[in-house]
């Protein structure tokens, strides 16, 4: 059997960011989505288990005791197990903090797994540091960027990559870690079968107890950077409408000039 971690994460609706006095993103009881780039590692997960025959996917989510009912719905659309990796003291991790508890809870949860799946940003941080983080603790081969799968096996994965100059063909040898960009295809819809079994499906809770991680090594505490300060930027345009006429040129091009010198006159 091939078994695959995958990690998703559950963020704030964008319309409703709320913060805490640690400058933290509060989640308990705001309104909350699946990570989008999440749903497309989902997505992919399912994409292996369609072509291989003998996959089981374990979905894994840190986060508040709310986060249980979207590891349900993941069931629902394909998943075979839910966990929530959930604990007060795991509040304000940063993604040194996270990589090191999902790293340490998939070692607890799913010793022994095959590959890992993450998405590639989370939209309330955009920093693209977990899933590489959750690498560097386990020591695996990473592959960040996946734009597609090529072939799984038990033995490897090879993949489509975006680049900066273009896309590569990437194969790296099992257990490796995955982070994936967008889907091409739509995301995968729940099953009347597939919610019968959400329902049924126990998702079990692990407290920092149950991964054997000290109070030092998580949340804020573990944490090697915090945020100062959260704000919205403001952003000013400037523009002077000017009437074309031949003898307003020259005015245009000089402001122009000044412009490309940087003045702001």
């Amino acid at each position: 059997m091939m078994k695959i971690a995958l990690c998703i994460k559950q963020v704030p609706d964008t319309s409703d960011i709320k913060w805490t006095e640690n400058n933290t993103i509060r989640r308990e009881g705001v309104e909350s989505i699946i990570n989008p780039y999440d749903v497309f590692a989902l997505n992919t997960a399912l994409e292996i288990k369609s072509k291989l025959q003998d996959v089981e996917i374990t979905v894994l989510t840190m986060g508040p005791a709310q986060a249980e009912e979207m590891l349900k719905k993941t069931i629902a659309i394909g998943a075979d197990k839910g966990a929530l990796i959930s604990d007060r003291k795991f509040a304000g991790a940063d993604t040194y903090a996270t990589g090191k508890t999902l790293a340490k809870s998939i070692q607890t949860i799913v010793p022994d797994y095959d590959l890992i799946i993450c998405g590639q940003f989370a939209i309330d941080g955009d920093t693209a540091q977990t899933g590489p983080s959750i690498a560097n603790h386990l020591d695996l081969n990473q592959i960040t960027f996946v734009k597609s799968i090529m072939e799984c096996t038990k033995e490897s994965i090879t993949v489509l990559r975006q680049a900066d100059d273009g896309v590569e063909t990437v194969k790296a040898s099992l257990p490796a870690l995955i982070c994936v960009l967008e889907h091409p295809d739509k995301p995968t819809r729940a099953t009347i079968n597939g919610i019968k079994k959400a329902q049924f499906s126990e998702v079990k809770t692990y407290s920092l107890d149950d991964i054997g991680l000290t109070a030092e090594d998580v949340g804020i505490k573990g944490s090697p950077t915090y945020v100062s300060k959260a704000f919205r930027p403001i952003v000013e345009h400037h523009c002077e409408k000017i009437q074309y006429t031949e003898d307003k040129v020259n005015d245009i091009c000089n402001k122009i000039r000044a412009y490309k010198a940087g003045s702001n006159d």
